[in-house]
Formats: structure tokens, sequence, C-alpha cells
């Protein structure tokens, strides 16, 4: 496929159709298109500025201990997109989206969004950087200065070709256009997310959240830990040989004597997260400990002030809803995270932040913004049709699903965009924003410079405590594979 005949493609498509608005209310129907979110920061819940003195003595009055769980790869239209709640941007909200069969034949016309079943997604959709970029712009090498002046505007409408381009051949006669439609395009009703709805209905959920990078799990997860992936875009053996060499949330709390275990849920298959770093292999392997410690550590008031998860990946019978593994099972897992938190006695004190790692390859209609590069790093990589790509870590991933939940975080509260430090404009959440706001929480400087640009979120820690959060969560039931 030539990469000229789809950027026009995209430019007509741009042309024709209102992509921007400035309040996601007036997208009403079917789109072909992908949305930008609207361009104001949310009312605060509370009185309080991010950033601001007030808001940041707030912040280190109340939360003490931080659990943070990054969970795999789901879109924020993919796991969310049936739930029906005011102010959710989302299929249920706004009707389902359309996207061409095929991005270079708009003849061979659209499918849609649409409730779907599917409990293991079977074939794994593509989350690489040029899978990305294909999915997000219709080529496999967009022109990122176009992008970047905004000539060139994501339209979110190659999932569906980009699902059969990896998984047609290999599928075989029952991979047919209607089974990957399905795939990417679907999203789970609200009797098969119960979990997730009582999470929604009872804390604070992020409309507008991107991955660091629009690419696959480790980078994603270094650039959450440690403000950028160090130019890694793909899931290579430096991760698992603990050759990362670059600070990192662990490094940095360890230097402020601030308390910290990664509980190890990976049983073996690959490295837990801390040990990504050379760092934390030298100096610190004994605060990796295994997964079943944290519920007895959350239930006897013993965690660290720094808990972080790894949940099991990325088979059947594993519970970071990364496909093959079942959404079920990972509803199961945070229904047990959140149940030890709620009971133990560090509830009052304890901010919850739950979050995924990327997109995972899921469509979702509000495309990724742009976003300043943490760094001078590059990372080259070969797309199916042998084009090469470099990317330059200057524009965020998918949009995620993202909760708040604490006892001082407002109850069924959508935050929209936030403010970004530096320029005091409106601007998306992204996975640097947790660095950012733990780095008002336990007086640390910013790691790079997509961290000083990424918004806090201090300011929805409310001052006077919730008495109403409820003891567990609701537990889901399975339902069927795509098969």
């Amino acid at each position: 496929m030539k990469a000229n005949t789809t950027a026009a493609f995209l430019g007509l498509l741009a042309t024709s159709t209102s992509i921007v608005s400035d309040t996601v209310d007036s997208i009403l129907g079917r789109s072909n298109v992908a949305v930008s979110p609207p361009t104001a920061v949310s009312p605060p819940p509370f009185r309080y500025t991010a950033g601001s003195a007030e808001s940041v003595a707030n912040l280190k009055e109340k939360i003490k201990y931080v659990v943070w769980v990054i969970l795999e790869n789901r879109s924020f239209d993919n796991l969310l997109g049936g739930v029906n709640r005011t102010g959710l941007d989302n299929p249920a909200n706004h009707g389902d989206f359309c996207i061409p069969v095929n991005v270079t034949d708009p003849s061979l016309g659209t499918m849609c969004t649409r409730s779907k079943d599917f409990d293991s997604v079977l074939q794994d959709p593509d989350h690489s950087v040029t899978g990305n970029a294909f999915e997000f712009y219709g080529t496999f090498e967009p022109d990122d200065a176009a992008i970047q002046n905004g000539s060139l505007i994501a339209t979110n409408g190659g999932f569906i070709e980009q699902q059969q381009l990896v998984w047609g051949p290999l599928g075989g006669e029952n991979n047919t256009v209607e089974l990957s439609a399905a795939q990417v395009m679907g999203y789970y009703d609200e009797q098969e997310v119960p979990t997730m709805l009582d999470v929604v209905d009872g804390f604070t959920t992020f409309n507008y959240w991107f991955s660091c990078i629009p690419g696959p799990t480790n980078p994603n997860r270094a650039c959450a830990l440690s403000g950028t992936s160090d130019g890694h875009g793909t899931n290579d053996n430096f991760f698992e040989n603990s050759s990362i060499d670059i600070n990192s949330i662990f490094e940095t709390a360890s230097g402020k004597d601030i308390s910290w275990l990664n509980y190890d849920g990976t049983n073996g298959a690959f490295k837990p997260d801390a040990l990504f770093y050379d760092w934390v292999a030298e100096n610190a392997p004994d605060n990796v400990v295994p997964i079943e410690n944290f519920f007895q550590d959350a239930y006897l008031g013993l965690l660290p002030q720094l808990a972080y998860l790894n949940p099991s990946c990325c088979d059947g019978n594993t519970n970071s809803m990364h496909p093959t593994g079942n959404v079920s099972f990972g509803q199961v897992f945070v229904k047990q995270v959140y149940d030890a938190v709620r009971q133990g006695p560090l509830w009052n004190e304890t901010l919850l932040i739950m979050t995924y790692d990327e997109s995972g390859g899921f469509y979702d209609h509000v495309p990724s913004p742009t976003a300043v590069r943490p760094d001078s790093k590059t990372y080259t990589e070969t797309a199916l049709d042998n084009s090469s790509y470099t990317f330059t870590f200057d524009r965020l991933g998918g949009r995620v699903p993202t909760f708040l939940v604490s006892a001082y975080t407002p109850s069924g509260f959508i935050e929209n965009l936030g403010t970004n430090p530096e320029t005091g404009k409106s601007e998306a959440y992204s996975a640097t924003s947790i660095l950012k706001t733990l780095g008002l929480l336990w007086d640390f400087d910013d790691f790079t410079p997509r961290v000083s640009e990424s918004p806090s979120f201090d300011h929805l820690i409310g001052p006077q405590m919730r008495g109403d959060a409820p003891m567990v969560l609701t537990p889901p039931k399975p339902f069927p594979f795509d098969t």
C-alpha cells in the first residue's frame, strides 16, 4: 500500500468532515471519523487548583500510601464503551462510531462500534508503533511534521484493516472482516463489566487519559515509571535483561527514603516492571515480592508508601485483561485489590490508582494528542509493508481507562482535561501525570520534560473523608470467547 495514497484519502476525509469539536456533547449519532476532546478544563470538584500550594498541602495531609495498578491493553471505548453514565465520552452516550473497512477503498463501506460478548479476544490486535500509526492515520509512515503542525489529523480509521492485515492470512477462512470488526470495534455492556461499573459510580474516572507512547507494553510501562521509554519502542531484551539504565520512580523513592515494593504477579513469565532497571536489580532486588504479599499487607496495614502491582499476563488464565486473557478475570483482580485496600486499616490514607499501560490495538474514537518529547531519543521500526518509520516520541498513545479511588475522591465524577503546569493551557492526562502528582506528594523533581508538562491530579483529592465508599465491588461473571 502506498503511503501517499493513504494520506491523500485521509486529507479528503479531513476536509470534507467536521473532525474537531469544542464540546463532545455536540457529537451525536454515527460518525466515521475520530472526535477531538473538548478544549476546556473540567470544573474542579473541590476548591483546589491543580498544583497550587493549597491543593498540594491537602494531598500531603490526606494521602500517605499509594497503590498503583497498571492493567493491560484496553482502550477507553473498548472497556467502557457500553457504560451509560452522564459525562462519559463513549458510544453509549454519543451513538456508535463507524470507520472504513479499508482506508484506501472507501467503496467497501464502513463498520461500527457495537456491543460484544468476547470475554477473551483470541487474535490479539496489533499494538506496535507502526501498527498504531496505521490504526490512527491509515498509513505506516505518517508525516510527523504534518501531525505537529495540525495539517494531518488522526481519524482512527485503520483499526479494522490493520486487524485484517495482521490476522486475515493467519486466521483462515473463518477470520472474516465482520469478526475483525467485532474484535477491535466491540465494547462491553454494563452487565459484562459490573466491577468496573462500581468503580465508575463510586469514584473518579478520567475521560481523556492516554498512554505514554503509541506502542506496546514495556516501553509504555517504562515511560510511566521514568517519564521516558529511553528510546525503546518494542518489548526488546533490554527489559528482560534488567538493562534499562535510566532513573525510575523506584530509585527516586529509595533516595527519598520512601518505602516501596513491586508486588509481582507475573508468575515468572517475564520480568516485573521494577526489574526492568539495572539500578533495582543491583540495589533493591528484595523489593520485588510475590503478589500474594500485597493482600496480606493491605489487610494487615503493612503496605509500603508506594505499592506497585504487576498483574499476570498475557495468555489464558491471566488477570491483566491483555488478550488472550479474560476481561472477567481482570475484574476479579480489580475487585481483590480494591476489597483488600478498602477493608484494610490504611484505607483512609490511601490513594488507589488503576490505569492501563496502552490501548492494545482496540478502537477508540478520540484521537491521541501530540506531546512534548521526553528526550532526544528516537525509535525506528520496519512495518508490515517493509517501510521504515522513525518515531520521535512526540505524541501520545491511545486513550485508556484510568480511575482514582480513595476516601477523598468524589463519587461518580468524570474528569475531562487537566492543566499543563508549564503552559497553563488545557491538556489531556497521560501516564506521566502519575509521576507529576507523586512528585508533588513526595517532593521530587520532574524526571523529564514530558513529566514537567503533564497535568497533575492532586486537586481531585478533597478536604473531607467520605463514608459512603462500598466495602466490596460487585464480582463479574464469565461470558463467551470470540470463537
